[in-house]
């Protein structure tokens, strides 16, 4: 009887169990407008995958097939690649409009191109009844699923709704549809779900399957967040889809994201600081197509919030970006990330994958049908706003001298792939008045031919503005990212500005001019020299080692007849490279090609001025072994951006280590099948920032460390690790570490509840410029400018010292010392001559501390070549 009653609970569980799942995972109430009717002949996602959305994640090359389907059965949809990820993955996009509009779909790009370029000249012919053009992205963040479910169910509607609203909407609009803009980073998060999820849906959020592993899905493949790169282009995946949205420019855009489980439905409009150059109602508009979604949540019972977080300062969010390209860009941000199919929130609310997906669908609908009901009055806002008589800039013109060593050249290709119109001076000119970026002084400049102009007379003046400016207008200094981003400080560029129009000769910039290469007396009798000061020097060092060419560093600057060479200069003499006689030339040339950088052939040793070529202070560089640390507690991005810079801009391999796979590290160790890494292995070991590093290093750890340093090895800590093996810390080193004091202040005490977040927000730096000083006569200053703009976020410094060899400091002079951005004075007072980038002698090695991010999102770029350094020459020298 026992065993009867047994065998009948199991079946009742075997079959409550798949209802209890469908249940939980398909609410009713969060159907996908049942009502309407749809061509049979056009499958929906749940046909075509054999689920419904919600039940399960898609995978990316699933969702692929199912967009291209769609493309092939609806004359409503036009699918188009605009490049493909690192990984090989394609990226898509969708134009979506009436069949009509497509049998003339160029001719209405180009017309809407001319709406946009126009301004508010009225000579531009187009129909008032043409229709406008809307963009929406979704999944740029690849653990935030459920965007890119929500983009299929949207793109099914519009291509098989066979309703009159459908009809008409489609007739008054071209919808560009960006389904996901991160491939790599979803998959990874998917495939890592799809391996953990258990049969019954785990709603307990501490369950293995809400926890994926570092680095998560959120980034692309060198884990860069893809959301902060819309202006810079680092990656292919923001390349592509800011050609397509150049192609189109939208008068409204969407951008889809997800935030933490407990958090509910996000809608425009947000909070401050905002961009102050945007027209005066753009805040209007926001807010109307937040209402227009808050009107269809309000029918399903949904929560959500407005206006209090989320600003949209940063230029380079899905959000901000089209909003400086004209467009009324906006966010809205669904509650979900880790949730899975369903995970229960602090409130015991069961959130489902299908509500989360139901949730986007349904702000998607609503700001469609919203932008089409203000057709006319969205493109009047864009038309204007695209004028530059509506600039609030009194900047008429950004002057750029030529560089051809630095990173000018890049500067001028990010912008003109953002549509910017850029002028070559054919002959000298003077400004009377022109601001000197670098001290913001205000005087007569005289200018050579080849001198850049970028006028603000252009449709793109909001961006150029926005992106050139070195101060922006902060309303308050909270904000969501960082406060600063001019372009010509962060790429360290010699930049002016005038309030005057230019009437000098000049000529179009078609294309970025590319960085001077070739060689110089290919048939050189005694050996070559790559001058270190050029652009990509430390990738011609990796492909030397490549090549297995023994290799010196000049420590000095040298000369002979009118060349001249910087420290750090790479020299490859004959005589010690003999077996390579038969192929050096031809080495050369590739080298010069590749790595673009400009060789010289020399026939003799000795030099005119500075040292000669083997001199005691030319050292031998030999290819080092690296050790990048990543994982937990390494911060992905930082760690991300190390892993960038030398796997894609340098090429010269780099190994990344687990804590768990280092012997010398303190954490537990549970046995690996293939043993541990040993730091003896390893000639540098790199340290992306990170806390409580105490738990990494401990007493044994830091002996090990110590042994291995002064046996030879470079210890590179960079931000919170540098922070770490300071004297009060670690005492791996007797640096000390500058911390602001406690605030004591009687106010600080009485502090109001509601105002401590704001009180406390004014004390930190929140990516801020600081004017620093570099000493490019040590090696880790080599190829760097002697001024330079430290990207400063928090408040210590390093104490100098005799027994520190301090590299980088900021400027001693604290009413000199901010660039731009926000920091208060007493942080400015504080941080005034501190250091932030040093080496410390340790026996036969050295530890190189550097408390800033050198390259911060790979668009920072003044001081980066300080890290290549660190890697490349310090373990020679």
């Amino acid at each position: 009887m026992k065993a009867e009653k047994l065998v009948g609970t199991l079946l009742i569980l075997f079959f409550i169990q798949p209802i209890f799942a469908q249940n939980i995972l398909l609410p009713e109430r969060f159907a996908f407008e049942p009502d309407l009717v749809y061509d049979s002949s056009i499958p929906s996602p749940a046909q075509y995958h054999g689920y419904e959305l919600g039940e399960a994640l898609t995978l990316y090359h699933q969702m692929v097939a199912y967009f291209r389907v769609l493309g092939q059965a609806s004359s409503r949809i036009t699918l188009g690649e605009y490049g493909e990820t690192y990984e090989g993955r394609p990226l898509i996009y969708l134009v979506i409009s009436s069949e009509e509009n497509h049998s003339r779909l160029e001719t209405l790009r180009q017309k809407n191109l001319e709406r946009m370029n126009g301004g508010n000249d009225n000579s531009i012919s187009l129909s008032p009844d043409a229709p406008m053009v809307v963009s929406f992205s979704y999944n740029i963040h690849g653990n935030e699923a459920s965007t890119a479910e929500a983009a299929m169910q949207v793109a099914y509607r519009l291509a098989a709704a066979q309703d009159a609203e459908t009809e008409s909407l489609l007739n008054d609009v071209v919808f560009v549809m960006y389904p996901c803009i991160n491939p790599d980073g979803r998959d990874r998060y998917s495939y890592w779900y799809k391996s953990m999820r258990r049969a019954v849906p785990a709603t307990e959020f501490m369950e293995l399957e809400h926890d994926a592993t570092w680095p998560n899905g959120r980034t692309n493949h060198y884990w860069f967040d893809l959301n902060r790169d819309w202006i810079w282009g680092i990656h292919p995946e923001s390349r592509g889809h800011i050609s397509i949205y150049q192609q189109w420019m939208p008068q409204v855009h969407v951008d889809y994201h997800e935030q933490g489980i407990n958090s509910n439905y996000f809608t425009a409009p947000g909070t401050t600081p905002r961009n102050m150059l945007l027209p005066d109602t753009y805040e209007a508009w926001s807010d109307t197509f937040g209402r227009a979604n808050i009107a269809a949540f309000d029918k399903h019972k949904i929560a959500y919030f407005t206006r209090e977080s989320f600003d949209f300062f940063y230029p380079g969010y899905g959000s901000s970006y089209p909003s400086v390209m004209g467009a009324i860009g906006m966010l809205v941000e669904q509650g979900g990330i880790g949730g899975g199919r369903a995970v229960e929130t602090d409130d015991g609310q069961i959130l489902t994958l299908r509500q989360r997906v139901f949730d986007h669908y349904t702000t998607s609908i609503a700001s469609l049908k919203k932008a089409v009901e203000r057709k006319s009055a969205l493109i009047s806002y864009a038309r204007e706003a695209m004028d530059p008589a509506s600039s609030k800039v009194a900047t008429q013109a950004y002057i750029l001298p030529d560089d051809p060593s630095g990173y000018l050249y890049e500067v001028l290709h990010i912008l003109l792939q953002h549509g910017v119109e850029i002028q070559k001076s054919t002959s000298e000119f003077t400004v009377a008045n022109a601001q000197n970026y670098r001290d913001n002084s205000l005087g007569r400049q005289s200018f050579p031919v080849g001198t850049y102009i970028i006028s603000t007379d252009q449709s793109r003046h909001l961006f150029i503005n926005t992106v050139m400016q070195q101060f922006m207008e902060i309303e308050d200094s909270v904000m969501y990212d960082m406060s600063t981003w001019s372009a010509p400080l962060a790429f360290n560029l010699e930049a002016f500005a005038v309030n005057q129009a230019l009437s000098i000769s000049t000529e179009p910039l078609q294309e970025a001019p590319k960085l001077p290469q070739g060689i110089t007396n290919p048939e050189a009798e005694y050996a070559y020299v790559i001058d270190w000061n050029q652009r990509y020097a430390p990738r011609a060092l990796a492909m030397l080692w490549k090549m297995r060419y023994r290799v010196r560093s000049a420590e000095k600057a040298f000369g002979i007849g009118d060349q001249k060479f910087s420290p750090g200069s790479l020299i490859i003499l004959l005589g010690r490279n003999l077996e390579k006689a038969a192929t050096v030339v031809a080495d050369m040339e590739q080298l010069a090609s590749d790595a673009q950088v400009q060789v010289v052939g020399l026939n003799t040793g000795r030099m005119d001025t500075g040292i000669d070529l083997v001199s005691r202070s030319s050292n031998v560089v030999k290819p080092p072994k690296v050790a990048l640390m990543v994982d937990q507690p390494f911060d992905t991005y930082t760690a991300g951006q190390l892993y960038f810079l030398f796997d894609q801009d340098t090429r010269l391999p780099v190994a990344r280590l687990r804590p768990t796979q280092l012997q010398q590290t303190d954490v537990p160790k549970f046995g690996r099948r293939y043993g541990y890494g040993d730091l003896n292995d390893y000639d540098v070991l790199l340290l992306p920032g990170a806390n409580n590093l105490s738990a990494l290093f401990g007493e044994k750890g830091l002996e090990a460390l110590e042994d291995w340093i002064r046996r030879g090895g470079v210890l590179i800590a960079t931000e919170e690790s540098a922070d770490f093996f300071t004297k009060k810390q670690s005492e791996l080193t007797a640096v000390e570490l500058d911390r602001p004091g406690k605030d004591t202040s009687s106010l600080a005490k009485y502090l109001p509840y509601q105002e401590r977040q704001r009180y406390y927000g004014l004390k930190r730096i929140p990516g801020s410029a600081l004017n620093a000083h570099i000493d490019t006569g040590h090696p880790l200053g080599f190829g760097i400018k002697d001024q330079v703009y430290a990207l400063k976020f928090g408040s210590t410094g390093l104490k100098p010292s005799t027994n520190f060899q301090t590299v980088g400091y900021y400027e001693k002079d604290a009413d000199k010392l901010l660039s731009a951005g926000y920091a208060s004075s007493e942080n400015l007072k504080h941080l005034a001559g501190k250091s932030w980038a040093g080496v410390v002698n340790m026996g036969q090695g050295k530890v190189v501390l550097i408390t800033d991010n050198t390259q911060y999102r790979m668009f920072w770029r003044g001081p980066s070549r300080m890290i290549q350094n660190a890697v490349m020459l310090l373990p020679g020298m």
